[in-house]
């Protein structure tokens, strides 16, 4: 059984990345795994202001929230996060979430499985280039961290689109094969 953190970051309601979240979460539960999903909508993090206190004291100098999960993510075995692509790259949630995960930087953190399910209006696969290499770039700040899938939710432009192409499906059984 492994710990399993999926992060949601649009903020759309009925958004086709959460329908992929939520298709991941449901697979990873019911391979038996322990499954939290984190809304970004819900927890609404700050802007890292580059202070590095962080790296001292191993929480950050902001009080929204971000402090009360980082135990979580830092001992979760596989994180997945789920985003809108907006202008070829994540959402600004997610990456300001990402920015706000520097206290884990050189800590020894247990997650070595990072899955990201990705949703664009753009028919294309490769318009998700750029967003796995700016989610490529975060994971290669921690050692022995891998990218060890990628949904395509493409083609995707109306909230509920993604229901009526393979990617729910493909997020179910990566989330059951965590």
């Amino acid at each position: 059984m492994k710990n399993v953190i999926i992060i949601s970051s649009s903020l759309r309601a009925g958004s086709n990345s959460r329908i992929l979240a939520d298709r991941f979460a449901a697979g990873a539960a019911d391979a038996g795994n322990n499954v939290k999903n984190i809304d970004l909508k819900k927890l609404k993090p700050e802007f890292c202001i580059g202070c590095l206190a962080c790296q001292k004291t191993g929480k950050c100098v902001l009080n929204d929230g971000i402090n009360d999960i980082l135990q979580e993510i830092s001992s979760a075995d596989v994180l997945c996060f789920a985003t809108p692509v907006y202008y070829y790259s994540v959402c600004g949630q997610l990456k300001t979430f990402l920015d706000r995960l520097n206290p884990l930087f050189g800590k020894d953190n247990k997650f070595n499985d990072v899955y990201l399910l990705a949703t664009a209006a753009d028919e294309e696969k490769s318009a998700v280039d750029t967003t796995i290499a700016c989610i490529q770039g975060w994971i290669d700040c921690f050692e022995g961290v891998s990218l060890s899938g990628v949904i395509y939710g493409v083609g995707a432009d109306e909230a509920g689109a993604v229901l009526s192409t393979p990617a729910p499906d493909k997020a179910y059984a990566a989330g059951k094969s965590v």
